[in-house]
């Protein structure tokens, strides 16, 4: 790459491209020629551009008939060159490149000559697309590109009539104008070209080619300003249709494919023109009708096609469109259209349906996963389909289902049954469908499925989910479908659905559940004790079982948690007392995480209610401790002997700490009682082995408790022990350390925030702290640095009103602007700028007269913080960071972007465009 970017480049390039070369070599010659054209071009005086041009046609000459690898390149180079050169330097530089080609050149043989001019023309759109001119000459280029359109395409017409044009030649010629397309030439100007792309569909041979060819000329964005072109497109597309119908009865999926691409493009990006061509409805029409073809293409996605996937979003194009109009003109198109979507609904299901499972059992895994990704895309295209057809789509869904389950002559298939309450399902999953009159039907026929089936089992699991919410506002129908949900958790094959689904039950109706609440809880124990689900599914049961016991009195919910949990609290007992090793390790976290699940939703206090269940339904206010935490006051002793034997492996510790975090999280103020016992055990646990989990939970307690005068002392105590020891283990090497360096700065900045007093406490060393974090500022690691930029940033607004926070800054504050000016230098990720900005900012505002001084002295040493600034840019930045834009945060993170890309010597590159 140094090679190629060197000024000898010019040279050895050439030498490189001597017809004894190896194509390898040659080609790195080409290469490193396109690499000095396209990036170094100012170095190009303009007396050597026409030898340049000139050498560069000659050996695109030589390499017509040589290796296609090395002519690609050179014609890139080419292609650049002219794309600078155009329009002041090189006029006419198309109509130049097809004159020099076409005149006779005894050496070469005329096909090679029009095989490397096909090739030139088809790289130069492609150089433009990527090319790195700025924005005016883009638009100046590609203009003058547009107009000499004139001279490719008459060309190109000509080669593809020509009865004698070999195949290898066509298939150029349809690749060349897919490239020239994308310029936004005129459709009309493209409409010859387009018919004979059409025509080369006939031919297996070209048939790839002229569908992108047709396809990148139809989807141009310019394109609909046409639409005279555009409606004379609509026969030759639907002259596609018995060469589609051919194909899909042959199986040739390549060809029903490319023809529904090109039916999907056309119906697309240009429904809206097509739309409003009123006197042309029917032909429009005739589009949609193949495109509805192409959607409900026989077989089963992925296995026998892959072409129905392409259409899903022209059905969303089209529906947005036809509710865009005004409403006389919105009624004239439901009236068509509306049996056109009723028909889709129709068809989606039945691509929605399952194979038999004799067929399925031969999929492989990879094919079921693309058939569920494509289900849930029909899922979504029928959520947005309810738009246009509102609740008669629900009320056809009904009655279909209604029929199939009722019609005693003709049993139906499973299959059919499931794609019926899988179209049901997407639509109440996220559509209110409260008012619906139907709903009640269906709860009352979900019994009535016979279920000899896992796909259809979930199904029915998922639609009583989506039902949750309705089921909150008809807590008389729950017992229709409760037993189904209990029934399904025992069998491990619907443990997903099953599981998710009794969480949503018991999360949206936590209210209407107490009477079921005992059987809920022995089916959960039962499948629980059984081992019969994979953890997480564990975790969401017994998140589900919180929910469900919020509702409940504190004595019932004392007496349930008392038989949930005492089996666990037994294994846990004997699991401590065994010596540690890796499957009792297992057990042990297993069982944690069981606990802080169930703490995470039992809340008594219904925080996370919404305004409307709790005026309805709120609960006489609990008196006496939370139950919660009369659990935690029980197992607390048992879990520090855990602790005890298991201090070293960090994710039991981390599970312990999380049993506390998420009932902190959910409890609030009612966890107080046990904040001192806690802090006292954190403390503990951090001072024989520092884990992150640790701080992170001193962290919450902070946020939460240290403002209220009862829990300050055990906090402030917690809180200096963590600082002593973190200080510790920064004089010991904190690089191996990371992530705790960096929770410790978000402790130290939460503190500041919430309680600026910790920082007042006699045995804090508030010096230590603060070189600790420009130690930190300077870690390789960019969410540690960006930690301990936030706890400057709260840091250094209290020089005024806490004493010794002012003295470390007065006396240490010049070592943090170096750091900070380090970073901005060059040591620093790009990323972390804005963040470093900040530091700044609060120096500026908060220590003035001091920041003046230091930046004038950390300048003044050589080659900081970048060899690549020079004196003048230093003080040039020195002067904007202390003028009076300082006050202006933006204004100031805009000049530390400026000043970092000089420092690292991207100002003013490519590269740095978009920065």
């Amino acid at each position: 790459m140094q090679a190629q970017v060197s000024p000898q480049a010019w040279h050895f390039s050439w030498l490189l491209l001597h017809m004894d070369k190896v194509p390898e070599i040659q080609y790195f010659g080409a290469s490193a020629l396109h690499i000095k054209i396209s990036r170094y071009w100012n170095d190009i005086p303009a007396d050597q551009y026409e030898s340049l041009k000139s050498q560069l046609f000659t050996h695109i000459t030589r390499f017509a008939s040589g290796s296609k690898i090395v002519l690609t390149r050179l014609c890139v180079a080419l292609a650049s060159l002219a794309l600078s050169m155009m329009p002041e330097a090189w006029p006419c530089a198309v109509a130049d490149m097809v004159r020099m080609f076409q005149a006779e050149d005894s050496n070469v043989d005329g096909r090679a000559r029009c095989l490397a001019l096909l090739e030139l023309l088809t790289v130069l759109p492609e150089e433009f697309q990527t090319s790195r001119l700025p924005q005016y000459r883009k638009g100046q280029v590609r203009s003058v590109l547009a107009q000499e359109c004139g001279s490719v395409f008459p060309l190109l017409e000509q080669l593809l009539q020509q009865q004698d044009s070999p195949g290898f030649i066509k298939q150029k010629v349809l690749k060349c104008f897919s490239s020239w397309v994308q310029l936004e030439i005129p459709l009309m100007d493209c409409e010859n070209l387009i018919q004979a792309a059409f025509t080369s569909l006939q031919d297996p041979e070209l048939f790839d080619t002229a569908v992108e060819a047709v396809v990148n000329a139809i989807s141009q964005p310019d394109a609909q300003r046409y639409v005279n072109t555009l409606l004379k497109l609509i026969p030759p597309v639907l002259g596609l249709q018995e060469q589609l119908r051919q194909a899909v009865q042959s199986g040739d999926m390549e060809t029903s494919h490319g023809i529904c691409r090109i039916a999907v493009a056309l119906g697309e990006n240009h429904s809206r023109a097509l739309l409003d061509q009123v006197e042309h409805w029917q032909s429009f029409l005739a589009l949609v009708n193949m495109i509805m073809f192409c959607t409900g293409i026989p077989g089963h996605y992925p296995v026998n096609e892959t072409t129905s996937s392409l259409t899903l979003t022209f059905w969303y194009t089209l529906q947005d469109d036809i509710l865009s109009f005004e409403p006389d003109k919105q009624a004239v198109y439901q009236q068509v259209y509306r049996p056109v979507y009723f028909q889709l609904v129709d068809v989606l299901l039945h691509k929605a349906q399952f194979p038999s499972d004799e067929e399925y059992g031969f999929w492989s895994s990879d094919e079921k996963e693309q058939f569920r990704i494509y289900r849930v895309d029909i899922s979504d295209t029928l959520m947005y389909v309810y738009e246009m057809l509102g609740a008669e789509l629900l009320s056809s869904l009904y009655d279909k289902l209604g029929r199939l389950l009722t019609n005693t002559e003709q049993p139906s298939t499973w299959q059919h049954t499931e794609a019926l309450l899988y179209g049901f399902q997407s639509i109440a999953e996220t559509i209110d469908v409260n008012y619906s009159d139907v709903v009640p039907g269906l709860i009352g026929l979900i019994p009535r499925i016979s279920i000899s089936n896992v796909q259809l089992a979930d199904t029915v699991m998922f639609t009583i989910g989506s039902l949750s919410e309705w089921l909150a506002d008809h807590p008389v129908m729950i017992n229709n479908v409760l037993p189904l949900v209990l029934q399904a958790l025992g069998n491990p094959e619907l443990s997903i659905s099953s599981v998710s689904t009794l969480k949503k039950i018991c999360r949206e109706c936590k209210y209407d559940l107490p009477p079921y609440a005992a059987n809920i809880v022995a089916v959960s124990q039962e499948v629980l004790m059984k081992q019969i689900h994979k953890t997480s599914q564990c975790m969401w049961l017994m998140q589900a079982l919180g929910f469900l016991l919020s509702a409940l009195q504190v004595e019932e919910i004392l007496k349930n948690l008392h038989s949930l949990i005492t089996p666990y609290i037994q294994q846990l007992e004997k699991l401590a007392d065994e010596t540690p090793n890796p499957s009792n390790r297992l057990a042990i976290i297993h069982i944690l995480g069981l606990l802080s699940n169930l703490f995470t939703t039992l809340d008594i206090s219904h925080h996370d209610d919404d305004h409307e269940s709790t005026e309805v339904k709120k609960l006489p206010v609990q008196q006496g401790p939370n139950p919660v935490v009369v659990v935690l006051q029980q197992v607390f002793q048992l879990i520090q002997k855990v602790l005890s034997k298991w201090l070293n492996d960090a994710q039991v510790v981390e599970s312990v700490c999380a049993i506390f975090e998420k009932s902190v999280k959910t409890l609030l103020d009612d966890f107080a009682p046990m904040v001192p016992q806690l802090c006292e055990m954190l403390g503990q646990m951090y001072s024989t082995i520092p884990q992150v989990s640790a701080i992170e939970l001193t962290r919450q307690l902070v946020h939460i408790f240290a403002h209220e005068p009862a829990h300050f002392p055990p906090i402030k105590a917690l809180f200096l022990l963590v600082t002593s020891v973190t200080l510790t283990l920064f004089q010991q090497g904190p690089r191996d350390h990371p992530d705790i360096v960096d929770s410790f700065m978000q402790l130290l900045a939460q503190a500041l925030k919430r309680k600026p007093d910790l920082f007042l406490c006699s045995n804090l060393d508030v010096k230590a702290v603060f070189q600790c974090g420009v130690l930190s500022l300077k870690f390789p690691e960019a969410p540690t640095v960006k930690a301990s930029c936030g706890f400057f940033t709260e840091l250094l607004p209290r020089c005024g009103e806490i004493a010794p926070v002012g003295q470390v800054v007065h006396e240490n504050g010049k070592a943090l602007l170096q750091a900070v000016l380090e970073g901005i230098g060059g040591q620093a990720s790009r990323s972390l700028m804005d963040h470093c900005a900040e530091i700044l900012f609060a120096l500026n505002k908060h220590c003035f007269s001091l920041l003046s001084v230091w930046i004038k002295e950390a300048m003044q040493q050589d080659g900081f913080p970048s060899a690549r600034v020079t004196p003048e840019q230093k003080e040039n930045f020195s002067q904007q960071i202390l003028s009076r834009e300082r006050v202006n945060k933006r204004r100031v993170k805009e000049m530390v972007k400026e000043f970092t890309l000089l420092c690292r010597g991207l100002h003013g590159t490519e590269y740095t465009a978009d920065y």
